[in-house]
């Protein structure tokens, strides 16, 4: 339970096909091919068409050997794929050097690869080719050759515009992958917790129907054991006429008692339901304890208070999200608590609310804002009392399980100059009660 999950969700980003990078270089290809048609033929500018062709045809031949020598699926080291796009920027730099460096409107193009690098590979690749990127930029705009033109004289940019376009372009490299970064670092997290989540219902869910069935084996093996019981009866009523030291009255006596004794721990079982099928039902008190029960040999005074009101007590669902997501929750108290933790709980017609609260150090006031998000954690080892480091995967999956059963939760600190974290959970009565999951 909690942060102590024994699997790290944060895989590393995994490798990229070559057959994307392959796309995306053929993609280029084909656009350069074309921007040059369209400039030499639609425009007659002077091009350097052969450099050109030269530039792109080696592109294009690196392209078909790739292709020959691995097949589509081939996921690519993230070092080759950094290597692919570094070709791509230095073959670009090439192409916008022969026609016309940053006054060509196409230097913006530089932004791809690292765009690309961003949000498919490793932070350090992405700065190696954004600086690889920035150099190709200031080098266009010292030397290269002019812009394609049809006037008489070329076409020259005065000095100031030209050092806003470098400036441009090396601030779009920097912002545009930040946020490119961010955005898919932050879905990445998401996914793999919300993947975390779906193991741990699966689990407890998984735990309850152990419950069910036993408790459906219970009900089946009821008929076999009285039949056994039944016979075991008449064996005994017959050997009533043979010798008291008889082996077979022994033999006889030793089932009649032991298929009793097997009734006896069926029927125990069977009574654990209140109604329906064996299991399905719980008290809200009933909740709180089995949720409470594995915490109480932690040295932490557990303190559970129940307001019970005119209504009746709320009985819902065995839910394996509201046990793990409460369970969690406790844990992460006893985990911070001093002395104590309190549980109390109450209910309306309307309502039922549960607050969990401690006596530690409470929620920092920076992160109190950001609580429940995956992978917001500043425990180290030894922070809290079971000593392991967490992942921030804990809270967020028992905010997303309890959610899902209709409940709100809140997260707050006591006032000073009390100390300590509460947690708040309330359902619309109806919702806990019907055990309906789906989004709130």
């Amino acid at each position: 339970m909690g942060d102590t999950l024994h699997s790290d969700f944060r895989h590393p980003r995994p490798d990229v096909r070559l057959h994307t990078i392959l796309r995306l270089r053929w993609l280029a290809v084909l656009g350069q091919l074309a921007a040059i048609f369209i400039v030499a033929q639609g425009f007659d500018f002077e091009v350097p068409i052969l450099p050109c062709l030269i530039v792109i045809g080696l592109s294009a031949g690196l392209n078909l050997a790739l292709q020959i020598a691995f097949a589509p699926t081939h996921r690519l080291d993230p070092v080759f794929a950094a290597a692919l796009l570094a070709m791509n920027i230095v073959e670009l730099a090439a192409l916008l050097m022969l026609t016309g460096g940053l006054q060509n409107p196409f230097s913006f193009l530089f932004l791809a690869p690292v765009l690309i690098s961003a949000t498919a590979l490793p932070t350090r690749y992405t700065i190696a080719l954004g600086l690889l990127a920035a150099t190709c930029a200031t080098i266009l705009g010292f030397f290269h050759l002019p812009l394609p033109w049809n006037g008489d004289e070329p076409l020259v940019l005065p000095p100031t515009y030209m050092f806003g376009v470098w400036l441009s372009i090396i601030m779009v490299l920097v912002v545009t992958s930040l946020y490119a970064f961010q955005v898919t670092e932050e879905a990445r997290k998401l996914s793999d917790a919300l993947a975390a989540t779906e193991l741990v219902l699966t689990r407890e869910q998984h735990l309850t129907q152990i419950d069910g069935l036993a408790a459906a084996a219970a009900h089946e093996l009821g008929t076999p054991l009285s039949t056994i019981f039944l016979i075991a009866n008449e064996l005994q009523n017959a050997a009533k006429d043979r010798a008291p030291d008889d082996p077979l009255i022994t033999d006889v006596a030793t089932i009649r008692e032991q298929a009793k004794r097997c009734r006896d721990i069926l029927a125990k079982i069977t009574q654990l339901s209140s109604s329906g099928a064996p299991f399905d039902r719980m008290p809200l008190t009933n909740l709180i304890e089995e949720v409470v029960a594995p915490h109480r040999e932690f040295g932490i005074d557990l303190k559970i208070r129940i307001s019970g009101g005119s209504p009746p007590e709320p009985v819902g669902l065995r839910n394996p999200a509201v046990l793990y997501g409460i369970g969690n929750l406790v844990e992460n108290a006893v985990d911070f608590a001093r002395d104590a933790v309190e549980i109390n709980a109450w209910w309306s017609l309307e309502e039922v609310n549960i607050v969990i609260s401690d006596d530690g150090p409470g929620i920092p006031p920076d992160l109190l804002k950001k609580i429940g998000e995956p992978y917001l954690s500043r425990r180290a080892v030894g922070d809290s009392r079971s000593g392991h480091r967490g992942l921030g995967l804990g809270v967020f999956i028992a905010r997303t399980l309890l959610e899902r059963t209709g409940a709100k939760v809140g997260f707050a600190n006591r006032p000073f100059p009390d100390h300590g974290a509460i947690v708040t959970i309330s359902w619309p009565r109806e919702r806990f009660e019907t055990g309906v999951s789906g989004p709130t």
